[in-house]
């Protein structure tokens, strides 16, 4: 409505001064003679110059009265412009219920314009010699500009925040497992503690489950900051730690941290810190956060594959790129003294001739049976990497990490260090087109953590010092993609090398002393089964997607089949060598749209 008074009032405003123009021409009389005498000698000539002059006047008004005939027509026709323009306008208005407020700049330039209902002046009004119509009198009129439409390259999802570009990231997940034993875990695999024996109910009863805890949610920022650019990553999931009763009524799962980190980029060099994949994590392409460029297996299992090497851990990190097939990175990752007990992983054994005071402290000092973020720890691990992209169907990265660990012995008052690490190289390439070939291979002294946990970093000697556990690991395989389908298998292999000592325990009975030599640390004889030597995990599985649209996301189908098997460095009597497990997995997947914003292009 407000438009079609502005207008009105423009050709109101048009019309008034073009009328203005239009007042008659006044003619002004001669001077009186000076005298009857002179009146009468001029009369004949003042009566034929009089019929002249009105002869010219009535000729020049009827000229001007057609000219502004011919500018009022054009003025009709300007009018009629305007109100069909205007219904044009206003019946887009009426489709889309709202008018959307101008597009910044920057999505300006790649969104559709609707035409200019600027009003167009006739060339017949541009200002004629006798005539002043103004052009300022014609007011331009403004539309709103719509939004981005379909077709365009950000995501259906994406959102801005002045400069910033903001995509939202994540799926939904509904998983089952069945496994052939009751491993006592969730979706999630504890590969170190899979039951062990005949006689317990683990190992003669099945177990199924049901869960959406894997499903993600998260967000992802983008920005061009003074000559840099700018990602920020957050991403949770649902596979928190529980309340004891979650499984009776609601399912009231909770949500936990994966990643939380910002990465700026300028030039040849980047910078990023937070929670993050660590450097120590196996990559697909050049060195970057992203989990798209990383490689952790296409498992459904949440906890991967048996024998991958990697972490989600605070990290500072420093990345150079010499050019695009080359990267190099410095990262500073949070340390942590493992002893054992996490996510299904041994624990070692303590001296026995320490007092209890003294276990008290070292199960205080080490992370000793998932002793959170209390263990003290002496400085980061330091992780380096350097990764080569010759083609783009190759990717290869060497690299290592040091280590290391700090003690103090109440019984003694000493302290004790002790410096660890290891090293990597992976390999990934196409074999042909859609078939990848990739191996992923791990050495340490001390760098058990980065197994997923299943080996500890340490064992604790007689006098209170520290002895690093020799730990290996690899996954091997490969992935064939055709079309919507892709299958995969790999072979997953943790070694554990025993680490122990012998401690003489003296005691004295009725006047008789004996003497007995006790064993501790980690794979000694009589050792508890818990303590692996090998774990090892062949899997086989596919992913079909079923439905695939930019604007509305995807839907996957996912099958995974794994057999599992540990091996302890000492059995009991009557019981098997080892200890084994089938699983299933099935997943349906729901995957929002989504893709990075082409900041800058």
């Amino acid at each position: 409505m407000q438009k079609r008074k502005r207008v009105t009032y423009t050709v109101v405003g048009m019309a008034a001064l073009l009328l203005g123009s239009m007042s008659p021409t006044f003619v002004r009389a001669s001077d009186p003679p000076s005298s009857a005498k002179d009146q009468k000698a001029t009369s004949a000539e003042t009566a034929a110059r009089s019929t002249t002059d009105a002869n010219d006047q009535v000729s020049g008004l009827k000229q001007q009265m057609a000219l502004q005939q011919k500018q009022i027509e054009q003025l009709q026709k300007a009018l009629e412009e305007q109100k069909q323009l205007l219904e044009r306008v206003e019946k887009t208005a009426s489709s889309s219920q709202t008018m959307v407020a101008p597009a910044p700049a920057a999505q300006q330039v790649a969104s559709p314009q609707i035409a200019s209902i600027t009003p167009i002046i006739p060339k017949g009004l541009a200002k004629p010699d006798n005539s002043s119509v103004p052009l300022s009198a014609i007011p331009a009129a403004r539309v709103a500009t719509p939004a981005k439409a379909e077709g365009s390259e950000t995501s259906p999802l994406q959102f801005r925040i002045g400069d910033a570009a903001i995509t939202p990231v994540g799926f939904m997940d509904f998983t089952s497992v069945f496994r052939t034993h009751a491993a006592g875990g969730s979706i999630g695999t504890s590969f170190g503690s899979i039951p062990y024996g005949t006689s317990a109910y683990q190992n003669n009863l099945t177990e199924m489950r049901l869960s959406m805890q894997n499903s993600r949610i998260g967000f992802r920022v983008d920005a061009d900051v003074k000559g840099a650019h700018v990602i920020g990553y957050m991403e949770a999931d649902f596979l928190g730690n529980n309340p004891a009763n979650v499984a009776v009524s609601s399912n009231s799962n909770t949500m936990r941290s994966r990643l939380y980190w910002v990465d700026v980029q300028r030039g040849k060099w980047e910078i990023l810190g937070g929670q993050t994949w660590s450097l120590i994590t196996p990559g697909r392409s050049g060195i970057s956060p992203l989990p798209s460029n990383l490689f952790y297996t296409q498992d459904i299992d949440v906890n991967y594959q048996a024998g991958l090497f990697w972490g989600r851990i605070p990290e500072l990190r420093f990345v150079y790129h010499p050019s695009k097939k080359v990267a190099f990175a410095v990262a500073l990752d949070s340390p942590d003294q493992y002893a054992g007990g996490s996510s299904g992983g041994p624990l070692i054994a303590l001296p026995p001739s320490f007092a209890s005071s003294t276990t008290t402290a070292y199960q205080g000092e080490l992370d000793y049976n998932q002793n959170g973020l209390n263990a003290p720890n002496l400085a980061p691990d330091i992780i380096a990497k350097l990764a080569f992209d010759p083609v783009k169907r190759f990717h290869f990265e060497i690299g290592g990490v040091e280590r290391n660990f700090k003690v103090y012995n109440p019984s003694t008052a000493k302290t004790f260090t002790s410096a660890g690490g290891g090293g990597f190289a992976n390999l990934g390439f196409d074999l042909f087109k859609g078939f990848r070939i990739l191996t992923n291979n791990y050495v340490s002294d001390g760098g058990g953590r980065y197994i997923f946990g299943q080996v500890p970093d340490t064992i604790v000697k007689a006098d209170g010092s520290l002895s690093l556990i020799h730990a290996n690991s690899t996954v091997t395989g490969l992935e064939y993609t055709h079309k919507n389908s892709m299958v995969y298998a790999y072979y997953g292999g943790i070694y554990a090398q025993r680490n122990t000592g012998i401690v003489p325990i003296t005691t004295t009975s009725g006047g008789v002393t004996t003497t007995t030599l006790t064993p501790f640390g980690y794979g000694y004889k009589g050792a508890s089964t818990s303590q692996n030597r090998a774990i090892q995990e062949a899997t086989f599985g596919f992913n079909q997607t079923i439905w695939k649209d930019a604007k509305w996301g995807a839907v996957n189908f996912m099958g995974q089949y794994s057999y599992l098997a540990r091996d302890p460095w000492a059995t009991t009597t009557g019981n098997p060598s080892n200890a084994s497990l089938n699983m299933v997995f099935f997943n349906l997947r729901y995957t929002l749209p989504g893709s990075a914003p082409t900041l800058g292009k």
